[in-house]
């Protein structure tokens, strides 16, 4: 093939994966539903997988306290093989049957939170094992993976299957599969934060201010929010009281 055929085959194969989601609306709402009362309660999130799917999870519960101003340690995400796996694969880490439980006892889990586990293939033993051992000591499991039927599946309450097909690399599971679970990471982890109030309208009304971009953002927020038109005064009531929603509630008490 081409260079152009090669990038127009891949992108052909990238247009399913969404479809391929829409039918598992379904299963994403119950996990997401019970994460959110959960959370509600005091509980905690967690994301568990290898490779790909393990940096998948790393990746949404990063991206959680800037964007939602949540407290870092509400959702965290666990890779076999420890943080040198995030960079470089770790050998057999992810067949390690035991290390899965071990790493999520380190953050104290308990019956208050959830565990997802993330595996395309759904075979994955150190994910397997850590759901298994979840479920044994009445923790709420669920799990995202592109194989119908898998084991993973079977171990998950509320498992999600986005059954995208064959990649159009055979075998790499960080094409489509990595796509779907990314997609279905940010419906679950966005549909949760606006449900906990995090969200005002559409808006990040909670988001660190780490940047300037976030800091115009925020002030641009300010003024439509608050009907201002004073620029300066909206980003020095925004810098005040350090997030759009706190300057929102402090100019409404006035």
């Amino acid at each position: 093939m081409s260079m152009q055929e090669i990038l127009h085959h891949i992108n052909e194969e990238d247009k399913t994966v969404p479809f391929a989601v829409e039918k598992a609306i379904t299963q994403i709402e119950k996990l997401a539903s019970v994460i959110s009362n959960k959370m509600l309660d005091g509980g905690r999130l967690f994301y568990i997988g290898a490779g790909t799917s393990g940096r998948l999870g790393i990746l949404d519960a990063s991206e959680i306290p800037p964007t939602y101003g949540m407290p870092y340690g509400l959702v965290i995400g666990i890779i076999a093989g420890g943080e040198e796996a995030i960079q470089r694969p770790v050998e057999n880490a992810e067949d390690d049957t035991a290390q899965g439980w071990l790493d999520l006892e380190e953050h104290m889990i308990s019956d208050k939170d959830v565990v997802i586990g993330i595996a395309a293939s759904g075979t994955t033993p150190y994910v397997i094992a850590a759901l298994d051992e979840s479920r044994r000591r009445g923790i709420i499991t669920g799990c995202i993976t592109c194989n119908p039927g898998s084991p993973l599946g079977d171990a998950a309450e509320y498992p999600i299957e986005v059954v995208v097909g064959p990649e159009f690399v055979t075998g790499s599971t960080r094409m489509k599969s990595g796509t779907a679970q990314k997609l279905v990471l940010n419906m679950i982890s966005s549909s949760v934060m606006i449900l906990l109030g995090r969200v005002e309208d559409n808006k990040m009304v909670h988001m660190q201010l780490t940047n300037e971009k976030l800091i115009e953002r925020g002030v641009s927020m300010l003024m439509e929010k608050l009907d201002m038109s004073d620029y300066e005064m909206a980003k020095e009531l925004l810098l005040k009281y350090g997030s759009v929603k706190k300057a929102i509630d402090q100019a409404k008490v006035k």
